[in-house]
C-alpha cells in the first residue's frame, strides 16, 4: 500500500510538473513547448510560412537540446544507485533558472537572449525527465510529458467498462492510473498558464521546489 502512495504522489507531481512547465514557456517564451517539444515543429513550421523572422528557428534548438537532456539522464542512470537523482537535477535546473530569470528582471537585465536560454534550461530539465520515464517506467503509472497515449488508454479502458455494465475491475484500475496523469496534467497547464500570463519565467522556481520536495519523499520513503 505505501508504494502505492508512493507511486501515486510520483506520478501526480511529475504530471502536474509537465503540464507546468509546458505551458509557462508557451505562454512566457514566445510559443515554445518545453515538455512536448515535437509540438514546436508545428509552431516553426506555421511563424515559417507567415515569414517570420530568426526567433522562428530557435524553435528547432529545442530538438537538440532535448536529445541532449536523454543522453544525459542515460549516463546518469547508469553511474548512480538512486535514479531519483535525474529528478533532483531536474528539480535544481528549474529551481535556478526561475532564480536567475527574478534576479536579472530585478535588475532591468532580462532580455530575449535569456529569454531563450531559460527556455531551453527548461527543455533540458523536461528532457531529464522524459528520460527517467522510459529507463524507469514502473516508478509512475505512464508518461507524465505528454498526455496523448494516456488519454488513449483510458478510452480504451472506459469503453471496457462501458460494454461489461462497469464490472471490469482491471479496466477500472487503469483509468484510475491514467486519470492520475490526464488530471494532474491539466492542472499544471492552468496553473502554468496563469503564472506565466501573471509573473512570466520566474515562476519555474515552483516545479523546481517541486521535483526537489519529489527526490526528498522518495529519498525519507
Amino acid at each position: 500500500m505505501e508504494l502505492k502512495h508512493s507511486i501515486s504522489f510520483v506520478t501526480l507531481l511529475l504530471a502536474m510538473i509537465a503540464g507546468y512547465c509546458d505551458t509557462v514557456t508557451f505562454v512566457a517564451a514566445e510559443s515554445i513547448f518545453s515538455a512536448h517539444v515535437t509540438g514546436n515543429f508545428i509552431v516553426f513550421a506555421y511563424q515559417f510560412v507567415k515569414g517570420s523572422d530568426i526567433n522562428a528557428w530557435v524553435k528547432l534548438l529545442t530538438f537538440p537540446v532535448f536529445i541532449l537532456a536523454i543522453i544525459t539522464g542515460g549516463r546518469i542512470s547508469g553511474k548512480v544507485a538512486n535514479h531519483y537523482i535525474i529528478l533532483l537535477l531536474e528539480g535544481v535546473l528549474l529551481l535556478l533558472a526561475g532564480i536567475l530569470v527574478a534576479v536579472l528582471d530585478c535588475n532591468g537585465m532580462f532580455s530575449h537572449v535569456m529569454m531563450y536560454f531559460v527556455a531551453m534550461i527548461t527543455v533540458f530539465a523536461m528532457g531529464l525527465q522524459n528520460a527517467f520515464g522510459k529507463l524507469y517506467a514502473k516508478e509512475t503509472y505512464g508518461p507524465t510529458t505528454m498526455m496523448t497515449g494516456n488519454v488513449t488508454q483510458a478510452s480504451l479502458d472506459f469503453g471496457k467498462l462501458m460494454y461489461s455494465g462497469f464490472h471490469h475491475p482491471e479496466a477500472l484500475e487503469s483509468l484510475k492510473k491514467q486519470l492520475f496523469l490526464i488530471l494532474g496534467f491539466l492542472v499544471g497547464c492552468f496553473l502554468g498558464a496563469y503564472a506565466g500570463k501573471q509573473f512570466g519565467l520566474m515562476t519555474l522556481i515552483f516545479p523546481g521546489l517541486g521535483m526537489i520536495i519529489c527526490y526528498l519523499y522518495h529519498r525519507k520513503n
